[in-house]
């Protein structure tokens, strides 16, 4: 095979801005857009809605720290396949793999095609919620729009991602201020007994919980690129704590203007909160803010089929998943089956699936694995005391967001179980059925390397020894 392990020694570009810059650009995705609406329908009342944002914006921080620890101690890419591989073994490693690929990456750019399509096509329909169907179609467009531009250009991609990047900053910029003149006009109502209301269930905050993680989510993105940062020792802490509490503010920001401008009903009936904003604030400019959140949203898939592509790699230099998958166009040099696998899913999952129930399940499996990441992690500081580190976070940090996933995990299911979660649940542990066979015992059809070859020729790929 002649796979170089370590694959290429990666420059070390990214600087302490850049890092920032990344894991911010991943973490306002489409979220901040769409969640608000449903974290307040769930809790109750704007006051808790506030707690809830905080708190899930302490959790992401504190994730972060614990995840910048273990980038110092493993400093391979990868994030949490490594991590797993490196602490729980090569069974729970291939178990996350499997539904990583398998449904939490397809059922995350779902998601994220959803809330494009909901703004993409809200202008179309003022007034009224638009159709199911138009949604979908909408959302199925963008996925494959996205997938045969990933296919065909990395840099073209790339392109996407800067332009987008800008146009989110801008766009939350602009609701806060507008929120801000708001306020001092005395639009003070919405938080007057800002508590009454409130559903202080296990279950309803659980929900909540995971509907606002879902826009925080990739605070862990930084440790996708270990190998390309500078003083990891120095910048991965720093990048976490500094994109991390401007997130948090400017999330904070946003909800104070959402609500500086409707009552908490309004916001909750809204299909797209920051487009009924816009109508509210800006008038006739109203769908301004559509463009923008429809951007944003478009952005953040793009980032999703363009990151996702590591894990692929990195797992099938494993030997956990299959070769074709690891493997790049000989001339455009971008992951091109992946991306197809990958995009196929995303439209079955779609199909189905509504926004709250797929940001549900991709909130439970996420966090089962990132209770395994921080069990791990635990583990090497009580007992890997030696192993060098330049980075040490204090113990207490992992046992509470440990605690924290744990509780994640385990409230929806006990408040109000549904049938979904166990699904999931054997979904997840299906993995193990795989991987003895086909992994452990090697026993590999001889049609599948016949499929193989057919594959290589019909897409013109070829194995990628470097991380592309």
């Amino acid at each position: 095979m002649g796979h170089d392990t370590h694959g290429l020694n990666l420059q070390r570009e990214v600087g302490l801005i850049g890092a920032v810059s990344f894991i911010g650009g991943t973490m306002i995705g489409s979220g901040i857009f769409i969640s608000p609406q449903y974290v307040l329908s769930t809790i109750g009342s704007p006051g808790a809605s506030f707690i809830i944002w905080s708190c899930c914006g302490l959790i992401a921080m504190l994730g972060g720290l614990c995840y910048a620890e273990l980038g110092t101690i493993i400093p391979e890419s990868g994030a949490e396949y490594i991590y797993i591989l490196r602490t729980a073994g090569k069974v729970v490693a291939f178990m996350f793999v499997f539904s990583f690929i398998m449904v939490m990456r397809p059922a995350s750019g779902t998601g994220v095609a959803l809330s494009f399509a909901e703004y993409a096509v809200a202008p179309f329909y003022s007034g009224c919620t638009p159709p199911q169907l138009a949604v979908k179609l909408m959302a199925a467009v963008s996925i494959l729009v996205l997938a045969i531009i990933n296919c065909l250009s990395v840099r073209l991609a790339t392109g996407i991602q800067v332009v987008t990047m800008a146009v989110k900053v801008v766009a939350l910029v602009v609701i806060i201020l507008g929120g801000i003149v708001m306020l001092f006009q005395g639009r003070t109502e919405n938080f007057e007994d800002s508590f009454e209301g409130t559903n202080a269930g296990v279950s309803s905050i659980g929900i909540a919980f995971y509907q606002g993680l879902w826009s925080y989510d990739g605070w862990n993105t930084l440790n996708y690129l270990t190998e390309e940062v500078k003083h990891p020792e120095v910048n991965l802490p720093r990048a976490v704590l500094i994109a991390i509490s401007l997130v948090t503010t400017l999330y904070l920001l946003v909800n104070v203007s959402y609500l500086a401008v409707m009552t908490p009903k309004e916001l909750v009936s809204s299909s797209a909160v920051a487009v009924t904003w816009g109508n509210k604030v800006l008038g006739s400019w109203g769908w301004v803010m559509s463009v923008a959140a429809a951007l944003s949203a478009f952005g953040s898939l793009n980032g999703t089929f363009f990151s996702g592509g590591r894990v692929c790699f990195v797992a099938a230099r494993e030997g956990h998943m299959p070769d074709i998958l690891s493997m790049a166009h000989v001339h455009r040099l971008t992951p091109s089956p992946a991306l197809i696998f990958t995009t196929i899913i995303s439209l079955v999952v779609l199909i189905p699936g509504d926004f709250q129930s797929i940001v549900n399940y991709f909130s439970f499996s996420a966090w089962f694995f990132y209770a395994i990441v921080l069990s791990g992690l635990i583990y090497l500081k009580i007992k890997k005391k030696d192993l060098p580190r330049s980075y040490k976070v204090p113990i207490v940090i992992p046992i509470l967001v440990l605690i924290a996933a744990i509780f994640l995990v385990l409230a929806p299911i006990i408040d109000n179980p549904q049938i979904e979660y166990l699904y999931v649940a054997l979904f997840i542990l299906s993995g193990i059925v795989v991987y003895i066979p086909f992994i452990h015992y090697k026993l590999c059809p001889r049609v599948l390397d016949k499929l193989t070859v057919f594959l290589q020729l019909f897409l013109e790929v070829a194995p990628a020894d470097k991380n592309l």
